[in-house]
């Protein structure tokens, strides 16, 4: 019992820091979504606006459909029923679908309707057919358009052709040729930039090509266009047409065990979908007509085979009877002879019959296959049944028995030669009216509307998509930037002290946008933040950095103040003349230096002549009381940098520098120095010799800690006291969620 609850108050403790760390996560995400919001938001804009650009230059696809019953396919043959039902069966579905797609249907398409020649204007990339269909939907009449920007080489819509006729060599099929249009209905055909031939509309042109037993003829049979305008001409190979209007059409039942099926093909051009489908549709009818057809012309043509030998048999037979009974007299059969000659007959006729079908199945089967065993199993039984009767008939009289014989013959050879003669005739007429196993229910009717692009489809998965986009990118460049923004991780790893972060302002940003748009309406105010907007949460954060240094300064060598950065547009100048403001609201008389005579910007801000100013002081060219300038509006003095001088290091190493910053620091309260940054040049760490305490500014995710190491090294190897550090611009969704403590907590342990 005693040691339970230590260990539950562990467990507690530990699912404590884990769900603390998991929130931490989360808001960490949260904010790094909120500082990309604008790089979300264009990537989101520019897939938005190529979905729309999708939408109106995609070329619209039109679909056709058409509908086909498939009855049930049997192999049956006329005048052969006994066998009918050991050979019938139902065609699936899913063979007549592929029928459909075969070679033998979608050629014979193919050539019906000259799919294999490809005619079409050519437009300008991207843009050109986009244009010619808005002209074509609004005129009304057969004009053409004129062309833009002088392009006449390109369709800019109403251009037509048709061609009835092309051949190509076969090296040069699946190649594209080019026909330009001339005038008066004459037109060049081109290939490789060559000019192959010259024709007219509705006349047949035929050459000869060098090194080419084929020669290149073409028909043009419609041609309407400007002069010069060109057209892709192009004679596709057999497969490769074959495989684009096998990619163009789709078919499938429609429902499940209908034998309906469902034929859909697209394409851009809606008369030529049609056309395509029904075409399909009368060719797939007309082979299953032919084919059934085929069927009953083979047994017609084996019975008319057999009608001539059978036809010989029957008069032989009836010569024999009757030489037999002219020279013997006429005999009676009796009736118990009667019954044995009509059993004979019976049997003779199965047998003949069934040898019959037996050789028509051997054409299409071999010995092996099971209906043919079946058969010879049949004829196997009826011989020995025949073979039964013969033995009766050797007990009559010997003249009974040849009278028998003899009309058995003629009454086999008359039943089969009748019944094959009514098979023939039967067979004739199902030939003519044969109907096929598939017919047509829906033709394809000219579709109004296209299937492709589906705008809204395509617009909101444009949206989606980009805003998804968007996050990815946020967030790969949050990963890709090692900058760092946690306050704790720079001060475990530098062992510098954060003296505060300063969250950031929306209404710097739109100080800045005012001041750069127009210089010209720059009133003599200093557009500074600290002076337009006291309450502003970043003007609060100094004001903890300035109670921050005042316990700092009491164990300074000195009042100045030095404020460094690793590099330049980190708000290193901003943090300087927003604090010498917010100090000296304080009620401290305080002197800002303007120490980056490379590139200054401090004087812009205060709206003063960066003229007399620091260069000009060192080099004794104005006295120090002409360098100083009084900022009344926000109760400063201030020192530009002067004229940009071409060695800013050595002028600052001059004597005159610690002279001057001895002197101001005992008329001031505090003097505050803005540097070079760190890692560019030296200034920085000269200046920072002679100052009292020095703040390093950083950019919140910007700076790697590699960064932040070695501008640290550097100054402290300079012998510059870095008293801390200040983290600029945390985003205020941060601060606001969980990041908000560091303005203020650092100030409150320097009090403490």
């Amino acid at each position: 019992m005693l040691n339970t609850a230590p260990d539950q108050s562990i467990n507690q403790a530990d699912y404590s820091r884990q769900h603390e760390s998991d929130e931490i996560n989360l808001v960490e995400l949260l904010g790094t979504l909120l500082d990309g919001k604008w790089l979300i938001a264009i990537i989101t804009l520019i897939a938005f606006f190529l979905g729309i650009a999708i939408t109106i230059l995609g070329t619209p696809i039109y679909k056709a459909d058409g509908l086909l019953q498939v009855k049930e396919k049997t192999q049956s043959v006329i005048g052969f029923e006994p066998l009918t039902g050991m050979l019938d069966g139902k065609m699936p579905v899913l063979t007549e679908i592929e029928l459909i797609k075969s070679r033998m249907i979608l050629g014979k398409t193919i050539k019906s309707l000259n799919l294999n020649i490809v005619a079409e204007p050519k437009y300008f990339p991207v843009i050109g057919s986009t244009i010619a269909r808005k002209y074509q939907a609004n005129i009304r009449d057969n004009s053409v358009s004129s062309p833009v920007l002088e392009l006449a080489q390109y369709a800019w819509g109403g251009e037509a052709i048709h061609i009835d006729s092309l051949t190509v060599p076969a090296d040069w099929e699946d190649k594209e040729m080019i026909l330009q249009a001339s005038n008066q209905g004459q037109f060049k055909l081109f290939h490789n930039n060559e000019m192959i031939l010259e024709g007219e509309v509705g006349k047949l042109v035929t050459r000869k090509i060098e090194n080419h037993q084929q020669p290149v003829t073409i028909f043009v049979s419609l041609l309407k266009s400007r002069p010069d305008t060109q057209f892709i001409v192009m004679r596709q190979s057999d497969n490769q047409a074959i495989r684009r209007l096998k990619e163009s059409i789709s078919i499938a039942e429609k429902g499940k065990n209908t034998s309906i099926l469902e034929l859909t093909v697209e394409s851009p051009n809606p008369e030529l979908a049609v056309r395509i489908l029904n075409e399909i549709a009368n060719i797939y009818v007309m082979q299953s007509v032919e084919q059934k057809s085929a069927e009953s012309q083979k047994t017609l043509e084996f019975l008319e085979k057999q009608l001539p030998i059978l036809k010989d048999q029957l008069e032989a037979a009836t010569s024999a009877l009757n030489e037999f009974r002219t020279r013997k007299g006429s005999v009676d059969l009796d009736l118990e002879t009667q019954n044995v000659l009509k059993g004979s007959v019976e049997l003779k006729t199965q047998v003949t019959l069934l040898q019959q079908k037996r050789d028509d199945l051997r054409q299409r089967y071999t010995e092996s296959h099971p209906t043919i065993i079946s058969i010879d199993k049949q004829i196997a039984r009826l011989n020995q049944q025949i073979t039964s009767h013969d033995k009766s008939i050797e007990e009559l009289p010997e003249t009974q028995q040849i009278i028998l014989r003899l009309s058995r013959d003629v009454r086999v050879n008359t039943e089969l030669y009748t019944t094959l003669l009514n098979n023939a005739q039967t067979l004739r007429v199902a030939k003519a009216g044969t109907i096929g196993n598939v017919r047509i229910i829906d033709y394809a009717v000219l579709p109004d509307k296209p299937i492709k692009p589906k705008k809204i489809l395509i617009v909101g998965t444009a949206l989606i998509l980009g805003f998804v986009l968007g996050i990815l990118a946020a967030l790969l460049r949050k990963m890709l930037h090692h900058g760092v923004e946690d306050p704790d991780l720079i001060e475990r790893h530098l062992d510098i002290p954060v003296y505060a972060t300063i969250p950031h302002s929306d209404f710097q940003e739109t100080l800045a946008r005012k001041y750069s748009k127009n210089v010209a309406i720059r009133t003599e105010q200093p557009i500074l933040l600290a002076y337009e907007n006291k309450d502003d949460l970043a003007v609060e954060s100094l004001r903890s950095l300035r109670t921050s240094l005042h316990f700092a300064f009491l164990k300074a060598t000195n009042n100045i103040i030095m404020i460094a950065g690793p590099s330049p547009n980190i708000g290193k100048s901003f943090v300087s003349v927003n604090l010498a403001v917010v100090m000296a609201d304080a009620g401290k008389k305080i002197l800002l230096i303007d120490g980056d005579m490379r590139k200054s910007t401090l004087h812009k801000k205060l709206n003063i002549n960066r003229g007399n100013g620091l260069s000009d002081l060192i080099m004794d060219a104005v006295e120090i009381e002409e360098a100083i300038h009084h900022i009344p509006q926000v109760n400063i003095d201030f020192i530009s940098s002067g004229f940009i001088p071409p060695n800013p290091s050595e002028l600052l190493l001059h004597e005159r520098f610690g002279c001057y910053l001895n002197s101001v620091s005992k008329q001031y309260d505090f003097v505050i120095i803005d540097s070079p940054p760190i890692m560019a040049v030296t200034d920085a760490a000269i200046i920072g010799n002679l100052a009292g305490a020095v703040l390093m500014v950083i950019k919140a995710g910007q700076h790697s800690m590699r960064e932040l190491e070695q501008s640290t090294r550097r100054l402290i190897q300079a012998g510059v006291n870095l008293k801390g550090i200040v983290v600029n611009d945390i985003a205020v969704s941060t601060s606001r969620y969980g990041r908000g403590k560091y303005v203020y907590q650092y100030s409150y342990k320097s009090e403490r």
